[in-house]
């Protein structure tokens, strides 16, 4: 049996969203920019009701919504737009976002003289940030503060709210990666009180390529795509109409049967922990159980390295960690940033549930790791 348990990476393309997505590639071909004739009329139609969908699911307004190719471009505009050719400026990040957020603050901060200044908020054991240290790092010059709502690793999810009203009363800008939590989780940009928040449509069941930022009215943002002026000329290129057309149906789906979804993917997330942890000794949950994703588990395994164990159970789809770092060697730095060793961050796997497992998929994985944790451990040197 091949069991898919790496939802965080990539979510399957849900049937429904493809089938809602077909016509647009065959017959309904045109390029919503085409103002002339009726198949770029209807195309513009398809993307007009798909941003509307999209701002249904972030209780946000349909031009507040600007179509990208990823999160990872979502980020980039939001972080470089605001911050754009200020010097001086003040940027938050924490210790545990995304490469697409760490790396462009880096670059930006590399700019020397003309750069910004960039404070890495630390988190706590259970990876969440602490209010009075985002209030102490805040000052007069901070422009941006970019929160991950819900972590791509240890699925630990931020008190949003809370950092919203904080960062708002302050005066500055807040964004924030949501890949994560958008489908999953209630987001509503509102009660977050954020001003950019971007999101993936590979997370929540649709395709590859395609995406959104949200950007509160009147936020100011310089456009990173020079061209044809499109998205209300924040963001140049012609539209991807069946990928937007995809996210919108699928944001529409997580709308009606997220509440449901989650309670679901949470028991079989917990059935899964019970025979792992039930059937294993020195076995260690990471992040927050009661602030966490419902389909996110990441356990260490003393003794065991999360490769060997990975190629051991082979059949069994998880990661080590983010999907956009897998090529490097050195270990997670989300887990370094919760303090773990190197040696158990090497030793730590995620486990990512999604619409489409099922219970039997959840024994057969909790009893093939377990099986392959104990061939492995007699090995292990000490």
């Amino acid at each position: 049996m091949q069991v898919y348990l790496d939802n965080h990476a990539t979510t399957p393309v849900d049937p429904r969203v493809l089938e809602a997505m077909t016509p647009y590639f065959l017959t309904k071909f045109g390029n919503p920019a085409s103002s002339s004739h009726s198949f770029g009329w209807e195309a513009a139609e398809a993307v007009r009701v798909a941003r509307t969908q999209v701002a249904a699911l972030i209780g946000a307004q349909a031009n507040e919504i600007v179509f990208t190719s990823s999160a990872t471009e979502s980020n980039n505009l939001a972080i470089k737009g605001v911050v754009a050719d200020r010097a001086g400026a003040h940027l938050i990040v924490t210790t545990i976002e995304h490469s697409a957020v760490l790396d462009p603050a880096a670059r930006l901060e590399a700019k020397g003289a003309a750069g910004v200044a960039v404070t890495r908020l630390g988190v706590d054991r259970e990876g969440r940030i602490h209010l009075k240290e985002l209030a102490a790092a805040l000052r007069p010059e901070t422009v941006l503060v970019s929160i991950i709502a819900a972590n791509n690793e240890i699925g630990v999810v931020q008190d949003m709210e809370a950092i919203g009203a904080l960062v708002h009363a302050h005066g500055a800008l807040l964004h924030s990666d949501a890949t994560q939590a958008v489908g999953k989780i209630p987001v509503d940009v509102n009660a977050w009180r954020v001003d950019l928040l971007s999101l993936s449509g590979h997370k929540l069941y649709a395709p590859k390529g395609v995406g959104a930022l949200y950007i509160r009215a009147d936020t100011p943002l310089v456009s990173q795509l020079d061209g044809g002026g499109h998205e209300r000329g924040l963001r140049s290129g012609t539209l991807n109409v069946p990928g937007i057309v995809g996210l919108g149906e699928a944001a529409r789906l997580a709308q009606q049967e997220m509440a449901a979804e989650a309670v679901r993917i949470g028991r079989l997330r917990d059935r899964l922990r019970a025979a792992i942890t039930g059937g294993l000794e020195g076995v260690r949950v990471n992040g927050s159980s009661d602030h966490r994703l419902p389909h996110n588990l990441h356990l260490t395994f003393e003794g065991v390295e999360a490769e060997l164990l990975m190629m051991s159970a082979h059949e069994i789809a998880v990661s080590s960690g983010s999907a956009c770092t897998s090529a490097k060697r050195a270990s997670s730095h989300v887990l370094r940033a919760l303090g773990m060793s190197d040696a158990e961050a090497h030793c730590s796997l995620r486990f990512g549930l999604g619409r489409f497992t099922t219970e039997a998929e959840i024994d057969y994985a909790a009893a093939r790791i377990v099986e392959a944790v104990g061939q492995l451990r007699p090995l292990s040197l000490p």
